[in-house]
């Protein structure tokens, strides 16, 4: 499978799990120059912002490893673009994490939700 394939597995894998934990999905690859946020959706009243790493192997480090200051900088500006451009004005909105990890089992993968990656 190509990267762009196990991306898009691993995102439709976590779209299910973020609905088994209460989310509400509302657009996936949100995109703008310079930009992009793999799943928006809801929790409660708060608008998520949901990045994806999947791992078929910890080569390159555990999925959470890739969330640099860089990256969340780059979530954080594209988040509020969104949010400007719905008009979602003060409402509180955050960035989670979902890592879908196949290195110990490439049948059944160890998922993990990170709220507030932020913070």
């Amino acid at each position: 499978m190509d990267n762009t394939k196990i991306g898009h597995y691993g995102e439709d894998l976590a779209c299910k799990f973020l609905r088994k934990n209460g989310y509400r999905i509302l657009e996936r690859n949100y995109r703008i120059r310079g930009g992009e946020i793999d799943i928006v959706a809801k929790d409660k009243d708060t608008l998520a912002f949901v990045e994806v790493k999947t791992r078929w192997s910890h080569e390159y480090g555990l999925p959470y490893e890739s969330m640099t200051p860089w990256k969340i900088r780059s979530l954080l500006r594209t988040a509020r673009f969104y949010i400007q451009k719905i008009g979602w004005g003060d409402r509180e909105y955050r960035l989670d994490f979902v890592s879908v990890d196949f290195a110990t089992s490439k049948e059944n993968p160890k998922m993990e939700l990170i709220k507030n990656i932020t913070s």
